[in-house]
This record gives C-alpha cells, sequence and structure tokens, in this order.
C-alpha cells in the first residue's frame, strides 16, 4: 500500500467516524416537590468515557430554545449539557410582563429556588455520561444571578460562567471555602443598563474577598441578551442581539472551561 493510499484510507475513516458522531438529545421530565420541571439533556454519544456535566440555567424567558440551543452546542464541544426548569412545566415566554411574573415566583421562596437547582443537578450527575465530580454552570440574564446564588450556598461546581448576568447579589457573600468555584468567568455588555458598571465592581470586590479568580470580559456596544438572536424582538431598549459578541463570548466559555476540566 503506498503512502498516499494509506493517507486516503486514513482520511476516509475519519470521515466515517466524524458522519457516525452524534449529538443526542431528550427532554427529561423530573419533579421539585409536587412541581413537575422539563429539562434538556445534550451530549455526543460517540465520545468515549465520562465527561463534565454543565448545567445551563435560562434566561428570565424560560427554558427555551436559546437555553436549549447552548446545551447542544456544550455537548458537541465534549461536554454533557443540560438547560434545567427554574420555573415549572417548561414555561417559556416572550413577553416581558409574564418573565416577571415567573422570575417572582420562582424566587419568592429562596429554597425552592435552591430546590429546583439541586433537582437539576440530581438528574445531571445520574447520567452515565456524566463525571459528578466534574459539573459547572452557565448562566443567561436571570441564570446568571442562579447560577451566582447557588455557588455562594455551596453547590459542588468546579466552574462557573455567567453571559449579560444578573450579578446583583439575594443571598449571603461569597466566602473563602464555601464557594466552589476557584474561577469564574462573567461575560457582559457595556451598554447594559441592567447590568451597571456598579454591580460588575461589586462582584469583583466579593469575589476577591472570598479568594474566587474573577475573570471579567466586557463587550463595549453591547446590550443585555447580547447572545439571544432573538433579543431584539423582545421591543426592549436594553436588549438587542450582537452576533460578534455571541461568538466571542461562547469561545471564551470554552476556553474556561478547558482550563477548569482540561478538556
Amino acid at each position: 500500500m503506498t503512502r498516499t493510499t494509506v493517507t486516503i484510507v486514513a482520511a476516509a475513516l475519519a470521515i466515517a467516524g466524524a458522519a457516525r458522531a452524534e449529538v443526542k438529545t431528550q427532554e427529561i421530565e423530573y419533579r421539585q416537590g409536587d412541581t413537575v420541571l422539563k429539562g434538556f439533556l445534550a451530549y455526543d454519544d460517540a465520545a468515549k468515557g465520562k465527561r463534565p456535566g454543565i448545567l445551563v440555567v435560562h434566561e428570565w424567558w424560560g427554558n427555551n430554545a436559546h437555553a436549549r440551543n447552548a446545551a447542544t452546542k456544550l455537548a458537541k464541544a465534549g461536554y454533557v449539557g443540560f438547560a434545567l426548569d427554574m420555573f415549572g412545566e417548561g414555561k417559556s415566554t416572550t413577553h416581558p410582563e409574564d418573565a416577571k411574573a415567573f422570575v417572582a415566583e420562582a424566587t419568592k421562596d429562596p429554597a425552592v429556588k435552591k430546590a429546583r437547582f439541586e433537582a437539576a443537578l440530581e438528574q445531571l450527575v445520574a447520567q452515565p455520561q456524566v463525571d459528578r465530580e466534574k459539573i459547572g454552570v452557565i448562566g443567561y440574564c436571570f441564570g446568571g444571578g442562579v447560577a451566582l446564588d447557588m455557588a455562594r450556598e455551596g453547590e459542588p461546581l468546579k466552574a462557573l460562567a455567567t453571559f449579560h448576568g444578573s450579578l446583583a447579589r439575594s443571598s449571603e457573600p461569597a466566602k473563602e471555602g464555601t464557594f466552589g468555584p476557584r474561577s469564574i468567568l462573567v461575560q457582559t455588555g457595556g451598554a447594559d443598563p441592567m447590568v451597571p458598571k456598579e454591580q460588575v465592581a461589586a462582584l469583583e470586590k466579593e469575589m476577591k474577598a472570598a479568594g474566587v479568580k474573577a475573570r471579567v470580559i466586557t463587550y463595549p456596544a453591547a446590550k443585555h441578551g447580547f447572545t439571544n438572536p432573538d433579543a431584539d424582538k423582545a421591543g426592549m431598549a436594553g436588549l438587542a442581539y450582537d452576533a460578534k459578541a455571541d461568538r466571542r463570548s461562547w469561545d471564551e466559555l470554552l476556553k474556561y472551561l478547558k482550563a477548569v476540566f482540561g478538556r
């Protein structure tokens, strides 16, 4: 067999292997007390062995296509993604007033908020593809605030990243030895009226006091919701999709996850 033939055969095998690789997705119904929750799982069925699991906490719109797309992209990158449901019944909306009501209901009792997060965490670590010692979380908008609060409360997380996330603290401040991730990634818009510079500065100060390395990336012209292609449809002046910031922020997330998990 000539060298050229060997190269052609190797290339053909590589193409065939890529063709067999497929991201599998499935809806998972689970519960928090009497509340039915509907999550979305994504993983590459061709990947071998256990791999890190990443929870995706949705925006205030609910567990919609945006959150599920993030879980799917995580699966393509070699992780197991689970877009959780903080509102119950998989509720989602495109109307701001509905979104406010969903958030108010889900957060009025901090114990319920924590229980819903933990119910999703339990589902993720139960998946046979997941290395339960390597769990991370990413959060968008409302979900960024949830992710930070859960880490503050000692949830077993190794990585945490937010995209245009709410940074206003709604629980006790992070404490050294309790806050799981040793580093976090915060990506925000410089033109985001919902996440002012004061919130960013306060978070940086809080993380420093807790011994957590916080990397903050600000996209100067980006508004709130810059990763969501449907952000402009909400009709809110402070919301807008930014394709460039979306692409770059995802690349930064993958670099961060690789640094934390080594893959």
